[in-house]
């Protein structure tokens, strides 16, 4: 079973993350095959909008740290970033590799997809779900979506992709990584973070007739406007901001794991979920 589905509706490209069993959970082998899959959809002259989806319940848990298909020891070629391959290096040096590509890196690749992008969220997103939704343009979530930001209980001062104080504002970004809560669609709604929210059984109608919608605009000028409000997004210090945390990030990690079991200071999947 392929962990990512492509298909096509008319100018419209749907990436669906198909790892139900484990709510969408992102291993490499799904951020892989999700930049496969954007690729194609830029390299396709008939698509005009990007749609991702995650199958099943929920959109996605974050990132893999517990499943059987877990793949942190495995190579894939790099695409991201130019650094070594993080297999066969030790401590900080591993995981700052493999992160550094894997969701920092991958993550800024996709911002800068020069066809808009919709994500299409229903139930869980959570932590490196958040990343996977805030590099889409618009953000389309069902009543029963849901997100947080938990990782401060690792001691980790939020995910990878830090966009909190931008997507969020400064105060809700606090409140969020402070308590690690949980919040509702309607609630990101209205923080700005959320387009758009819509009862279950309309979310793939609204999100596709957004998408529809953006598609009858010229390519190029849907181009132009997306690079246009990226660059005004860094000139207000998005990625210099996201340079700086990045270490922050994996200084808490070498912590970690200098005081506790690992670098993830003893949490995993289980005892993160059970604390939300």
């Amino acid at each position: 079973m392929s962990v990512v589905r492509y298909e096509r509706q008319g100018p419209v490209a749907i990436v669906t993350m198909n790892r139900p069993e484990y709510r969408n959970a992102q291993n490499s082998a799904m951020t892989y095959a999700l930049d496969e899959a954007f690729t194609r959809a830029v390299d396709d002259a008939e698509v005009k909008v990007i749609v991702l989806a995650g199958e099943g319940k929920h959109f996605s848990a974050g990132h893999d740290i517990g499943t059987p298909e877990r793949d942190v020891d495995v190579s894939f070629e790099r695409k991201a970033v130019m650094w070594w391959d993080h297999v066969g290096r030790s401590g900080g040096d591993q995981r700052y590799a493999r992160e550094m590509e894997v969701y920092l890196g991958m993550c800024r690749r996709w911002r800068e997809i020069p066809k808009p992008t919709v994500a299409m969220v229903q139930g869980a997103c959570i932590a490196g779900g958040l990343m996977l939704a805030w590099v889409c343009d618009l953000i389309v979530a069902s009543e029963d979506a849901f997100f947080a930001d938990p990782v401060v209980r690792m001691g980790i001062p939020g995910v990878e992709y830090f966009a909190h104080p931008w997507v969020l504002g400064p105060r809700a970004a606090k409140e969020v990584l402070f308590t690690g809560d949980r919040f509702t669609a309607r609630q990101a709604r209205e923080w700005g973070m959320v387009s758009r929210v819509v009862p279950r059984e309309s979310l793939a109608e609204e999100a596709l007739g957004l998408a529809g919608r953006i598609a009858e605009m010229p390519q190029f000028g849907l181009a132009l406007a997306k690079r246009a409000v990226n660059q005004a997004e860094d000139l207000m210090g998005l990625r210099s901001g996201m340079d700086s945390v990045f270490g922050l990030h994996h200084f808490a990690h070498a912590h970690n794991a200098e005081v506790s079991s690992d670098s993830l200071a003893g949490m995993d999947a289980r005892s993160m979920k059970e604390r939300k």
